[in-house]
């Protein structure tokens, strides 16, 4: 039997803590060697593409594998639709049977969020309080959600091409969590001075540049997941400590993409991963005044983990459906 899950079913069973928790949990087995993860494959097509992940991951307890289908299709808004919409399957790596058929949308969107979140756990500054958000779409409240979970941001400063977005964006979040967020028009007020600085455009050029970023900063590059996009000056990589989630999606896909093809970038100058750094291999942050880079393109264990998660809390409270698929 199969558990069949809707993404307001999901949205019953997930909350940040629960990511942060299951994320945290599959980076310390990437960093171990305990997960089997080709890298995504693409289908692009002339208003978006698709995205094809699966894999395997061992976690405390359990051995699963699956894989998540997802849709990038930046015109979508503008019919009333998603940018991203995702289906997740999860099943026994022993019997191949599936166990879960889960809406993946809203565990994409808290899974990606809750990587920001355990990345500036491990990367920022523990005191830190300024957070600049370059982009005010739906992957920037969720990188909001986690990292007030683990740091002490006082203070947001959002910037977005369209202060339409910024301005309400900036509205929900000081009602929502009662600190104090405001709107620019200036990209670079969104990045001066800032601890925490978090980029979650489409942007094909880069949107923050390196005189912007002060020592100590730390930088969740969160937009950059498909060749040829870039959302950093390829010169706040060479003067940061970079840290990737997987080398052969980030060297293909991720923010260090364009640069590593135009030899802005060695692949030396590339720390590490965050896996390492959360299963203890390697430090973190190491000084104050070192600035920090992390590379997000999306895991497929960050999926499977958070998927697994979700699944049990929605057995434990009634939700969802049994199906037999095979019938």
């Amino acid at each position: 039997m199969s558990l069949v899950l809707t993404g307001s079913q999901v949205m019953q069973a997930l909350d940040m803590d629960l990511a942060l928790a299951a994320i945290e949990e599959a980076f310390r087995a990437y960093g171990e060697g305990r997960v089997n993860m080709p890298p995504k494959a693409y289908l692009t097509m002339a208003q978006g593409d698709f995205r094809a992940m699966y894999g395997e991951i061992f976690l405390p307890g359990d051995h699963i594998c699956g894989m998540k289908w997802v849709n990038v299709h930046p015109g979508n808004p503008a019919r009333g639709l998603l940018t991203v919409m995702a289906k997740i399957l999860l099943n026994d790596p022993d019997t191949g049977l599936e166990f879960a058929d889960l809406d993946g949308t809203y565990i994409t969107d808290y899974r990606t969020g809750a990587a920001g979140g355990v990345a500036a756990r491990h990367l920022a500054r523990s005191d830190a309080t300024r957070l600049g958000l370059i982009g005010a779409g739906v992957q920037a409240r969720t990188q909001v959600a986690a990292i007030l979970k683990v740091r002490p941001i006082q203070e947001i400063v959002v910037y977005d091409r369209h202060l339409t977005c910024s301005r309400p964006f900036a509205e929900q979040v000081a009602a929502n969590y009662g600190i104090n967020a405001r709107p620019t028009e200036n990209p670079a007020e969104a990045v001066l001075g800032m601890d925490i600085v978090v980029t979650t455009t489409p942007s094909r050029t880069p949107v923050v540049a390196r005189e912007w970023v002060s020592p100590g900063t730390h930088i969740n590059a969160i937009g950059a997941d498909a060749a040829g996009k870039q959302e950093l000056d390829p010169a706040i990589l060479t003067s940061a400590k970079v840290v990737v989630d997987d080398w052969a999606q980030a060297s293909h896909s991720g923010e260090i993409n364009v640069a590593l093809a135009r030899n802005e970038l060695t692949p030396e100058q590339v720390y590490g991963s965050l896996g390492e750094i959360v299963a203890g291999k390697k430090p973190g942050r190491e000084t104050a005044e070192e600035i920090t880079v992390f590379d997000s393109t999306g895991l497929i264990i960050q999926d499977l983990a958070l998927g697994l998660a979700v699944y049990r809390r929605a057995k434990e409270r009634g939700l969802g459906e049994d199906k037999d698929f095979l019938k």
